[in-house]
């Protein structure tokens, strides 16, 4: 199957994705914050917390797995996105697109099949929105085409600006390879 028949773009809330893992845009504590890393803690309950406490935390770039708890999914990939102020573009961007191929790789690693990605580091950590869409897309395709454990990613967007940034950064990397 063509990487790009395995990814998707929807407009949701990635807490109630029916997929094998979700992915949490976390902070170096795991500890919970605000934007999705509140709302999957929210939702997932105490115990989520609870084993992210015996984790030691999570670089940028980084992930760990833990369970979902109350989540829909089984799984839930952590990983911390880079701060984009005071960070040269290159630099983010490549960090930015680690924590997209090690959430991948760790999700890969536990069995999942299906993967529910946000939109990583685009809310309080600052990165623009077009850029980081773009750098998920091609970060994921780049992994997709080396590793086969993964037959569906999905980017579940908050806002219909969010999908549309996503879905023309898919178009633009199929006209590409084309």
């Amino acid at each position: 199957m063509a990487v790009f028949d395995r990814m998707e773009v929807v407009e949701g809330d990635i807490t109630t994705e029916t997929v094998d893992a979700i992915v949490n845009a976390a902070n170096e504590t795991l500890m919970g914050g605000g934007g999705v890393d509140g709302a999957i803690h929210r939702a997932a309950g105490p115990g989520l917390r609870e084993e992210c406490e015996t984790l030691g935390g999570c670089l940028p770039g980084q992930a760990k797995v833990t369970g979902a708890y109350d989540l829909a999914a089984r799984w839930v990939v952590h990983t911390v996105g880079p701060v984009y102020e005071g960070l040269p573009p290159d630099d983010a961007d490549k960090l930015l697109g680690a924590a997209y191929v090690n959430a991948l790789r760790a999700a890969a690693e536990v069995g999942a099949r299906s993967v529910a990605f946000p939109a990583i580091s685009t809310g309080a950590y600052g990165f623009p929105t077009d850029q980081a869409a773009r750098v998920a897309i091609l970060s994921v395709a780049r992994a997709l085409e080396t590793d086969d454990r993964i037959e569906t990613v999905r980017f579940v967007c908050f806002s219909e600006d969010q999908a549309r940034l996503h879905r023309a950064a898919i178009a633009a990397l199929r006209q590409l390879s084309a």
